[in-house]
């Protein structure tokens, strides 16, 4: 696709390029799961609970978009393979809520080291970047994250 083109099909192009980085991400997303005997709705549910000491499940399945029973699966393996812990909500006993375990939060650190694996291929491309770059293209993503959310200009 020439310069002329870009400039015709930009909208294109763009979303193309985002398809682009979508797929490259999840591929190595998958390959990061299955190096660490992981299926992808596991590795999500690990990597979401890095940042919350403590989730219900349904905010989990808010938060994740899996439908129940596919959480339910995952959730069911972590929890046997004694990556997460599961325990009632005080005063309702039909929500559940989640906490890494130790072993998880092992697990977590060891697969942010991984050489090959997602997250260190996300952090030497993101570290590529000068800071001005970096802070463009952060401008970029919520100039037009503002026209799907509020749909109008910046």
């Amino acid at each position: 696709m020439g310069k002329d083109m870009y400039e015709v099909n930009r909208p294109m192009a763009l979303m193309q390029s985002f398809w682009q980085l979508q797929k490259s991400i999840m591929t190595q997303v998958k390959q990061t799961a299955a190096d660490n005997d992981l299926s992808v709705p596991q590795f999500a549910i690990l990597v979401m609970m890095q940042h919350n000491k403590q989730i219900s499940q349904k905010k989990l399945q808010a938060r994740t978009h899996y439908p129940k029973s596919t959480l339910s699966h995952a959730i069911d393996g972590l929890v046997q393979a004694d990556l997460l812990n599961r325990s009632h909500v005080e005063g309702n006993r039909r929500e559940m809520n989640l906490v890494l375990s130790d072993r998880g939060k092992a697990l977590l650190d060891d697969m942010k080291s991984q050489e090959d694996g997602v997250h260190s291929r996300f952090k030497n491309a993101v570290n590529s970047f000068t800071e001005e770059q970096f802070d463009e293209l952060i401008h970029m993503h919520q100039h037009i994250v503002s026209f799907f959310e509020g749909g109008g200009t910046e």
